[in-house]
């Protein structure tokens, strides 16, 4: 985790492919990413691993100082999963980028669906983001980090880009994160090879 300064070992899993391995089924018993062992410590689920190492680890705290903007970090990671996931990242980055860049087709429907469904996710987060230029709180969150991947892939299908173009907000604070080292090493590289 880049912005605490925790060195990771990290190992790339499918996690919709069908012949999951048994370890990893140990790990994480639902076949998703991400998960993580700290020494005899195993955790799956995004917000709990990025919670836990947050408080595990010196570092920077990713976390507000005061209840409310706790709160409101918890708020915005929570609509992140379970609204804004699907519609931005599994509908319209999925079909218009990903199944292009792997010369499969795209399903306009769902792209189209993707998109109206993102819209109100959008608009809730333009109306919660702080007016510091983060999501959150005055300061770089957990809820950034959570938010940054998926508007990143969203970003990445030319309709994404033209609709996120109507949250002021959301392009400012977009402006303020998308250049961190955090981002960069988050961005997805669609080939086999990374730079």
């Amino acid at each position: 985790m880049l912005e605490k300064g925790i060195a990771l070992e990290t190992h790339e899993i499918n996690p919709f492919a069908e012949d999951a391995s048994a370890n990893y089924i140990d790990i994480h018993p639902f076949n998703r990413v991400p998960a993580i062992r700290h020494g005899d410590f195993t955790l799956y689920e995004t917000g709990a691993i990025t919670q836990y190492l947050d408080e595990a680890f010196e570092g920077p705290s990713l976390q507000p100082e005061t209840v409310v903007k706790r709160a409101r970090m918890r708020q915005v990671i929570s609509i992140v999963d379970s609204y804004g996931y699907w519609p931005l990242v599994r509908k319209v980055f999925s079909e218009r980028v990903f199944n292009r860049a792997f010369r499969e087709t795209t399903n306009e429907a769902v792209v189209s669906e993707g998109l109206e469904e993102s819209a109100p996710v959008l608009a809730i987060l333009e109306n919660l983001a702080s007016d510091s230029g983060y999501i959150a709180a005055t300061s770089y969150s957990l809820a950034d980090a959570h938010l940054v991947p998926m508007i990143d892939y969203f970003l990445m299908a030319p309709e994404g880009t033209n609709m996120f173009q109507s949250y002021p907000k959301l392009v400012r604070w977009w402006n303020c994160v998308k250049e961190r080292p955090s981002t960069i090493a988050t961005r997805p590289f669609l080939t086999s090879e990374k730079p």
